[in-house]
C-alpha cells in the first residue's frame, strides 16, 4: 500500500475542550493520562489529487468501442438560429429570456451541446418552434395536450 493517499489524523480530547495534535509525543502523553484518543483517516488530505487516473478511467481508455455523448443535431441548431432571428433576438437576448448563459445558446446552435430537455423546452417556448420529436421546426402548439 505504498500508493495510499490516506493521512492519519489523531484527535486528543480533554474533558471540556477539544485539542488536535499530530505529534507522537503528544499522543503518547495523552494515552498515559487516560484521555480519549481518536484516530481517523482522511483521503488526500491537504493535497489536490482530484485529477488522478483511477481504475475506471483506465478501463475506459482500454475500451475498444467508441464511447461519446450524443450531441444536438445541426438541424436543431439551424431551427434555433432561424427562430431566434425571426423574433429579432440575439443569442444573448435569448439566453437572458430563458435564464441561461449565452454560451449555452451558442453551443446549441453550433451542435456542440449535449441535449438537455429542460433547456430545449425553454428554447422551444421562447422561439415558438418545436425542437424535439418528428416535427422539428414546426410551430409550437400553445393549446392543452389531447388525451
Amino acid at each position: 500500500m505504498a500508493e495510499s493517499d490516506w493521512d492519519t489524523v489523531t484527535v486528543l480530547r480533554k474533558k471540556g475542550s477539544a485539542a488536535q495534535s499530530k505529534s507522537k509525543q503528544a499522543v503518547v502523553a495523552a494515552q498515559r493520562r487516560g484521555e480519549d484518543v481518536e484516530t481517523s483517516k482522511k483521503w488526500a488530505a491537504g493535497q489536490n489529487k482530484q485529477h488522478l487516473v483511477t481504475k475506471n478511467t483506465a478501463k475506459l481508455d482500454r475500451e475498444t468501442e467508441e464511447l461519446h455523448h450524443n450531441r444536438v443535431p445541426l438541424e436543431v441548431g439551424k431551427v434555433i438560429q432561424q427562430g431566434r432571428q425571426d423574433k429579432g433576438l440575439t443569442q444573448k437576448d435569448l439566453a437572458t429570456k430563458i435564464n441561461e448563459k449565452p454560451q449555452i445558446i451558442a453551443d446549441y446552435e453550433a451542435g456542440r451541446a449535449i441535449p438537455n430537455n429542460q433547456i430545449m423546452g425553454k428554447i422551444e417556448r421562447a422561439i415558438g418552434l418545436r425542437l424535439r420529436g418528428k416535427d422539428i421546426g414546426q410551430p409550437l402548439d400553445a393549446g392543452p395536450k389531447k388525451k
